[in-house]
C-alpha cells in the first residue's frame, strides 16, 4: 500500500486508488454492497467504514460490515424499507436482510461547537452525538487511527484522514487526538486498545501506554453491563488470558474487575481456555469466570485440606461473590460457575471419595473435568489423574446405557396387568 498523497496541513486525505491496494468487492458481502449502491444512485455519499476496512486491508475476514454515509437517518429509512431507525444517544439505522443480517448505517457526524449546544446543559449529552458532519470530520470522531479509514464505491480509492495507513504498515495502535482526553470521554477505550492490539498483533504506542496507566481508575465509571460484554469479548476473540495480562500489568485490570488482580497462573489457565475456544469449542460465561477465579478458589479451598464439598461450596460462593454482585451476573449463570469451581476442587481430591458415583453423574462433572485438564496442562500427575477421571465417566456412562436397557427389555417382557372390571354405578341392580 503505497499512499497517493501525503496528509498535509489543510487537512488533505491520503488516498489510494483502486490499483494501489488489495480491497475487492468479491470480498464485501452482498447485501453490504446493495446497501452502497443504493445510496450513491440516490446522490449520496457512501463509505465502507471502521474495522471492516481494517480487517480487508489485513486480509482477514471482517466480523460484519458497516456503512457511512452524508444521507441523514430519515433520509435512510426512505430509501430502504428494511430499515429501523435505532439508537437514542446515537441515531442510527439498521437495513435488515434476512432473519440475521443486519447492515449499520450511520451518518458522517462531527464534534460540537459551543454555539451548536441548546441552552439547557441536560440536552447537551444527546444533542452532541447527533450532529452531522464530513467525511474528515467523523473520521476525527473515531477512537483509533486504523478504525478511521473509509472505502469509496463511487472511486474504489482507500481515504485516509487520520494516519491510519501508516499505522496499518508499523502494525501499531494509535488513539486519534490525545489519548488522555479520549480516554476520559469514553475509559473503554483502554480495554478495546489492548484488545485490538491482542487480535491484530499490534504494539502499542507509547502515548496510548501512558494514556492507560494515567486513566486507568476512570474504567470503574463505566456502565457494568458494557464491561461485562467486553469481557466476554475478550474470550469470544481468544484473547482474554493475553489483554487481561497487559491490563495488569499497566494497572488497568483491578479497576476493571471489582478489585481483582491476577497472578501468572491465572493468565496461563486464560490462555490455555483462548486456545480451546480457537479450536472451535464455544465459550460461555459460567467457564470464563470460573477460570478467572479459580487460582483464588483452590488457594483458599485446598483439596490437600481437610475442607468438605460443603466448605468448598460456600468457598466458591464468597469468591464469586464481587464479580457477580458488582457486574449484575444472573444467578443461575453464578450457580453453573460455582459448580464448575467445586467439581474442580472434587477431581483434585482423587478417586474413591464419599458419593463419586453420584458425582460422576452429576451434569456439570464432564465440564469440570475440561477446566480441570486445563488447569493441570502442565503438571504430569494432574494430567495423569484426569485421564483416570475421564476413564470413570466413561465407565459410568456405559453403566447407565446397560441400565437403561436393562429397564426397557423388563418393561417389555413384563406380562400386562389385567384390568379389573368396573362396577356400574348405583350399586347391583334390583331384581324385579
Amino acid at each position: 500500500m503505497t499512499p497517493s498523497t501525503e496528509i498535509t496541513g489543510a487537512g488533505q486525505p491520503v488516498v489510494l486508488s483502486r490499483a494501489e491496494h488489495g480491497i475487492s468487492r468479491k470480498s464485501i458481502d452482498e447485501n453490504t454492497l446493495k446497501v452502497l449502491y443504493r445510496l450513491a444512485r440516490q446522490g449520496h455519499k457512501a463509505y465502507l467504514v471502521g474495522g471492516g476496512v481494517r480487517d480487508l486491508l489485513l486480509g482477514r475476514t471482517p466480523k460484519d460490515f458497516d456503512v457511512g454515509t452524508d444521507a441523514t437517518p430519515n433520509q435512510v429509512k426512505k430509501l430502504f424499507r428494511n430499515c429501523f431507525l435505532v439508537g437514542r444517544r446515537f441515531r442510527l439505522g439498521h437495513i435488515r436482510f434476512g432473519a440475521n443480517e443486519v447492515i449499520e448505517v450511520a451518518t458522517f457526524r462531527r464534534q460540537a461547537r459551543p454555539d451548536d449546544l441548546p441552552e439547557d446543559p441536560a440536552d447537551h449529552f444527546f444533542f452532541t452525538e447527533n450532529i452531522f458532519g464530513t467525511p474528515q470530520e467523523d473520521a476525527f470522531r473515531r477512537d483509533f487511527t486504523i478504525n478511521a479509514l473509509f472505502y469509496d464505491i463511487n472511486t474504489f480509492s482507500i481515504i485516509d484522514y487520520v494516519g491510519g495507513l501508516a499505522d496499518l504498515e508499523a502494525r501499531r495502535l494509535r488513539v486519534i487526538g490525545d489519548p488522555l482526553v479520549r480516554f476520559t470521554e469514553d475509559p473503554v477505550r483502554m480495554l478495546r486498545a489492548l484488545e485490538f492490539a491482542a487480535r491484530l498483533g499490534f504494539s502499542l504506542d507509547d502515548s496510548v501506554r501512558q494514556g492507560i496507566y494515567v486513566r486507568a481508575p476512570l474504567i470503574a465509571e463505566a456502565a457494568p453491563a458494557r464491561i461485562r460484554e467486553e469481557l466476554m469479548e475478550l474470550f469470544r476473540h481468544r484473547v482474554a488470558g493475553e489483554v487481561l495480562r497487559n491490563a495488569q500489568a499497566l494497572g488497568l485490570l483491578p479497576h476493571l474487575l471489582a478489585g481483582f488482580e491476577g497472578e501468572e497462573e491465572t493468565f496461563a489457565l486464560l490462555d490455555r481456555v483462548d486456545a480451546r475456544t480457537a479450536s472451535g469449542v464455544p465459550i460461555e460465561e459460567p467457564l470464563a469466570l470460573a477460570a478467572i477465579y479459580l487460582p483464588r478458589f483452590l488457594r483458599t479451598c485446598s483439596p490437600e485440606s481437610e475442607a468438605l464439598v460443603t466448605d468448598a461450596v460456600r468457598i466458591a460462593g464468597l469468591v464469586l461473590s464481587p464479580h457477580c454482585g458488582y457486574f449484575h451476573v444472573a444467578h443461575g449463570t453464578r450457580h453453573l460457575a460455582r459448580e464448575l469451581m467445586v467439581g474442580v476442587f472434587r477431581l483434585s481430591r482423587g478417586r474413591g471419595k464419599r458419593g463419586e458415583r453420584r458425582f460422576l453423574q452429576h451434569p456439570m462433572t464432564s465440564q469440570a473435568l475440561e477446566l480441570f485438564a486445563l488447569w493441570h496442562a502442565d503438571n504430569p500427575e494432574g494430567t495423569q489423574l484426569a485421564a483416570e477421571w475421564r476413564e470413570a465417566l466413561a465407565q459410568d456412562e456405559q453403566f447407565q446405557e446397560k441400565r437403561k436397557g436393562e429397564d426397557s427389555d423388563r418393561r417389555k417382557s413384563r406380562r400386562p396387568r389385567r384390568r379389573r372390571p368396573r362396577k356400574p354405578k348405583g350399586g347391583a341392580p334390583s331384581s324385579s
